[in-house]
């Protein structure tokens, strides 16, 4: 059964890759200047930017092989640790924390649904590579591959466990921020996981104040709370906690008999070891059945509820678009035309476009959201009741084990192992 789940992950990971990796990137058209200024056609290519774009790709199937390698065949914490100083220092303040996986989200949806744009076969293999090989090996990307993950990794210091009530409910926003982001890339409204990375600004320290005390105020998080924002915001979490499910090869804390001196899971900064369980009794399981069956008739209804409040919150998310937004400005407040500071209103006079067409343009944006809020909604509301559905499910398990979906394979529990290696 793995076997068939995990081919059907590839199946649709190719299907993304077939109809854009033979296009180029062309989201935005050329600038036009009223100056009289004329953008020269260049005689010849930029070959060391592209080069330099795939030299990423290289140095990213290096370090993901050599984190598996680390995690699965050497078991060294150690050369996890080196390997994530490296990818913090190239990745992270070399490359400015771009190109970046967890951003390359928001350019595959916005190929898929705008015929007009065409992501950069750069962009999909960072999107795709990390994938694949947690389908098959875990999240070894998340152990040594990811700068976002490194920058926190090296600074936990005092790391606290979270109750369980609170780490599943704070686990249920990555995928409404997964959901959000890709609902705004598809409508050509924003790519709000680059907008709103707390990580980039320190990476290329010329961001926003704003988002520099988000991220500083991350990082202090971090100290006491082990990755904040790996646990409890990546969208691209989301994605890896369901292909590593399928892994077999994963990280193991011991290849031997466990001895359960609970070592790991106090070694275990992220709470995601998963701890001895006998096997539940007849009336406890009779018990669980029940509640299965009625989270189970409940999805469709939570769902519904979902889709309901998705629908009804349209027309504010909608909001976000430029052309709405400017739309419903000059609507309510024709007397902002004589503002000379507001740039976007005296951009838009000056290119000559009647109101009724930007309000056209508004209508599209608007029925997009529609649509996709509900199926947000709706998404959010299977994410609830499949998670309800989990608390029903015990699995009698003998040794302490990494969790498969929320191990980050970095390797700290099978170095505090005394068992022989």
């Amino acid at each position: 059964m793995k076997i068939l789940m995990k081919i059907v992950l590839v199946i649709c990971l190719m299907w993304i890759v077939m109809p854009v990796s033979g296009q180029s990137q062309a989201r935005f058209p050329k600038p036009e200047f009223d100056t009289g200024y004329v953008q020269p056609d260049p005689s010849t290519p930029e070959p060391r930017a592209l080069a330099m774009d795939y030299f990423d790709v290289f140095v990213l199937i290096l370090v993901l092989s050599l984190a598996t390698y680390f995690a699965i065949r050497r078991r060294s914490r150690g050369g996890i640790l080196l390997l994530s100083v490296f990818t913090l220092i190239y990745f992270g303040f070399f490359r400015n924390g771009c190109i970046c996986s967890i951003g390359a989200i928001q350019n595959v949806a916005l190929t898929l649904f705008d015929p007009n744009y065409s992501i950069s076969l750069v962009a999909l293999l960072f999107f795709i590579i990390p994938l694949l090989f947690t389908l098959f090996f875990g999240r070894t990307f998340c152990a040594g591959a990811c700068p976002l993950g490194a920058i926190q990794d090296l600074l936990i210091f005092k790391p606290i466990s979270i109750p369980v009530w609170l780490r599943k409910g704070l686990g249920l926003i990555p995928f409404l921020y997964l959901g959000l982001a890709v609902l705004f890339a598809a409508t050509g409204t924003d790519f709000i996981i680059c907008r709103w990375d707390p990580y980039v600004g320190i990476f290329r320290m010329d961001a926003r104040f704003i988002m520099i005390v988000l991220g500083v105020a991350m990082l202090l998080i971090g100290l006491f709370v082990a990755r904040p924002y790996c646990r409890f915001l990546c969208p691209y979490g989301v994605l890896l906690n369901w292909t590593s499910r399928f892994s077999k090869y994963h990280m193991a804390i011991t290849p031997s008999s466990c001895i359960n001196c609970k070592l790991c899971e106090t070694s275990c900064p992220f709470d995601a070891i998963d701890i001895p369980q006998e096997q539940a009794p007849a009336s406890a399981r009779q018990s669980d059945l029940k509640k299965f069956l009625v989270y189970l008739l409940i999805i469709p209804l939570l769902m519904g509820a979902g889709a309901f409040i998705g629908y009804k919150s349209h027309v504010f998310l909608s909001k976000a678009h430029s052309d709405v937004y400017l739309a419903e400005l000059l609507i309510k407040h024709p007397e902002v035309k004589n503002d000379i500071d507001n740039l976007d209103v005296q951009a838009f006079l000056s290119a000559g476009e009647t109101l009724d067409t930007l309000v056209k343009k508004a209508g599209v944006i608007r029925a997009k959201f529609k649509t996709g809020s509900w199926i947000l909604g709706a998404f959010m509301g299977l994410v609830i009741g499949v998670s309800l559905l989990a608390q029903t499910t015990h699995r009698k398990n003998d040794d302490y084990r990494p969790d498969k979906g929320n191990c980050y394979s970095c390797g700290r529990c099978m170095d505090y192992c005394p068992v022989e290696k």
